[in-house]
């Protein structure tokens, strides 16, 4: 069975406490910089969904695949690569994401069809599921005690910031020249980060699992089947397709947890599920992603299409949220050592609902400010939460499995973005896509959205007093080696 080690407790192997460990400074920037690539590509068809679709002759069903195929291949890969990264060497695995995505990104700059397209932005996905699981894990086997707290809070930050200039660069790139010169300036960034990834230091499990093929199969064909299902249910939830895609979700799914349940060296060790920090870490990505992303992402369509702003202009009203997600994750390592990463996140979460429904009562004519107070107060909510789960990432699982622990966090944050960006534009668009229903529907998504979040800030209470004791007991009682 897996045994969790204390919360910044070194891996086997680190430099001790207070010295320096070599490659320092690359594990700390270069996962930033590829968290920040990888979530300004995520975000940029925000901004530029019309003239992508108008350049790609997209339908209507193909526009939700130009959006919603990046979260397939986020999401379906972020678990496997986090488990092979800690098997075969996280520096590895994170330069073959640096490579992988800009390969995709030459397929999405030349894409002559909506179905290129949509190929390479879900192997975009996979590529940024590499970096993203790879590099927190880098982050947690370089790191300890305070200074892994910076640095998670660091790369935490790096979210917030790629969401606020991802639709900003991609629509001023799109203004200046066109659409596609974005996928170009990916391809230049993946290469320039494949390049220094030598100096990264590598890191790896000290034993291995080995590759859980049964597992592997039915985890990403589950996902991948669950959120195939929920971008076609756009456009009708009971339609066949759908509903058989559903079943073949929730088959597959269960049989990922009875595999899973049964093997000696699990992809995803379950009995982590019993461990109050990792049910903090995944329950807070799944909120986060159902109920902070599903809102952002459609954001800048509301104020595009019902209150007559500009893709740029509705860009820069999205970075004041992001902005301060930013910044407050930046700052989060300032805060007082006594209070916990989770009653953190249960108030980051909390003041997400707080500003989400400060954004509620829209109409067309609202203008552009009438967004900010709660767009202030969601940020700042925001990037406490993803400061928070970036260490409970790390902190919950044993310091040789931090990949994998990265992977499952973020799987559960994408697959929620997935299903949370579906939730909110079928809310939105339930009424109609005059500028009135629109922003009818919207308000009703966000009432939505802020009680997801209260309940999840509300669930991570007494998740956070079982952590404590259960940190508590594992003080006073010695372990197996040390009687």
């Amino acid at each position: 069975m897996t045994t969790l080690a204390t919360p910044g407790a070194p891996p086997p192997g680190a430099p001790p406490a207070g010295v320096r460990p070599p490659g320092a400074r690359a594990a700390l920037v270069l996962p930033g910089a590829a968290t920040l690539l990888g979530l300004m590509n995520y975000t940029a068809p925000i901004a530029t969904l019309t003239d992508t679709a108008a350049g790609l002759h997209a339908g209507t069903t193909a526009r939700i695949w130009v959006m919603s195929s990046i979260s397939l291949g986020l999401a379906a890969a972020l678990l496997a690569v986090g488990a092979l990264a800690d098997d075969h060497g996280r520096r590895r695995v994170f330069a073959l994401g640096g490579g992988l995505l800009a390969l995709s990104s030459v397929v999405c700059a030349v894409a002559p069809d909506s179905a290129a397209f949509v190929a390479g932005r879900i192997v975009q996905g996979a590529a940024t599921a590499a970096l993203l699981a790879t590099g927190l894990g880098i982050i947690g086997h370089t790191f300890t005690g305070a200074a892994r707290a910076r640095a998670a809070g660091i790369w935490g930050a790096m979210l917030g910031l790629g969401i606020a200039l991802g639709p900003i660069a991609a629509a001023g790139i799109a203004r200046l020249a066109d659409w596609r010169l974005w996928y170009w300036v990916t391809v230049a960034a993946s290469v320039a980060l494949t390049a220094a990834a030598r100096a990264l230091p590598e890191s790896r499990a000290e034993h291995r699992r080995g590759l859980d093929l049964p597992g592997l199969v039915t985890m990403v064909g589950g996902v991948s089947a669950l959120l195939t299902a929920v971008t076609l249910g756009r456009t009708g939830w009971t339609r066949p397709t759908v509903l058989v895609l559903l079943a073949a979700a929730v088959a597959l799914l269960v049989a990922f947890v009875a595999v899973e349940a049964r093997r000696t060296a699990p992809m995803l060790d379950l009995g982590l599920f019993r461990r109050p920090a990792f049910l903090l870490s995944v329950g807070g990505a799944m909120v986060t992603g159902l109920a902070v992303i599903g809102m952002a992402s459609n954001l800048v369509t509301v104020m595009v299409s019902a209150l007559g702003l500009s893709p740029l202009a509705a860009s820069f009203v999205l970075a004041i949220w992001s902005g301060a997600s930013y910044l407050v994750a930046l700052q989060a390592r300032r805060l007082p050592a006594r209070w916990s990463a989770g009653h953190l996140l249960a108030a980051g979460l909390a003041l997400s609902a707080v500003g989400e429904l400060a954004m509620t009562g829209l109409d067309p004519g609202t203008p552009w400010w009438g967004l900010a107070t709660g767009l202030v107060i969601a940020g700042v909510g925001s990037g406490l939460a993803n400061a928070m789960l970036a260490r409970l990432a790390v902190d919950s699982v044993p310091p040789q499995r931090a990949s994998m622990g990265s992977g499952a966090n973020n799987t559960a944050r994408y697959t929620g973005a997935a299903l949370g960006v579906a939730l909110v534009f079928a809310i939105t668009t339930g009424s109609g896509t005059s500028p009135r229903a629109l922003t009818h529907g919207f308000g009703i998504a966000l009432v939505v959205s802020a009680v997801v979040c209260a309940l999840g800030a509300v669930a991570a209470v007494p998740l956070t007093r079982r952590l404590a004791a259960h940190a508590t007991s594992s003080a006073v009682v010695p372990s197996p080696q040390e009687r």
